[in-house]
């Protein structure tokens, strides 16, 4: 059990550290001029924190875990980087279904960020893992 709480404690730094340089760094202004229409004045951090620690749950459960059994670092890169596209289109397509003014642009580049953004996290994490034997 200390194993698993090992991986989600991996997974979860690497994600939140590509995540942060992403969107307080490389995509800031994207959104920005993108969504600015109806982003809030005020960060919602409990919320991202809620979003974080399920999310990643998701990814250890169902990718890094199995990656590790499997002793296959191409499992956790790719099977992350279909977890990825799955949850971020699953996002993206509904806002963009739903949402007056949600732009296509954003939806694009969010799927494929979620896309990269998981399966590097589930390939870093892997491989940390697998270093120091934590399952």
């Amino acid at each position: 059990m200390m194993g698993y709480i090992k991986a989600y404690l991996v997974a979860l730094i690497v994600f939140f550290s590509i995540d942060l340089v992403w969107l307080e760094g490389i995509a800031k202004q994207f959104y920005r001029n993108q969504l600015g229409f109806i982003l809030k004045d005020n960060f919602n951090m409990t919320a991202a924190v809620v979003f974080y620690l399920f999310f990643i749950a998701g990814m250890v459960f169902f990718v890094i875990n199995r990656a590790v059994v499997l002793e296959s670092w191409k499992y956790a890169l790719f099977v992350g980087m279909f977890f990825g596209f799955i949850t971020y289109a699953t996002y993206d397509m509904t806002n963009l279904a739903t949402l007056k003014d949600w732009p296509v642009l954003v939806t694009v580049v969010d799927i494929m960020w979620g896309t990269t953004l998981c399966g590097f996290t589930s390939l870093i994490s892997y491989l940390i893992i697998d270093y120091f034997s934590f399952l």
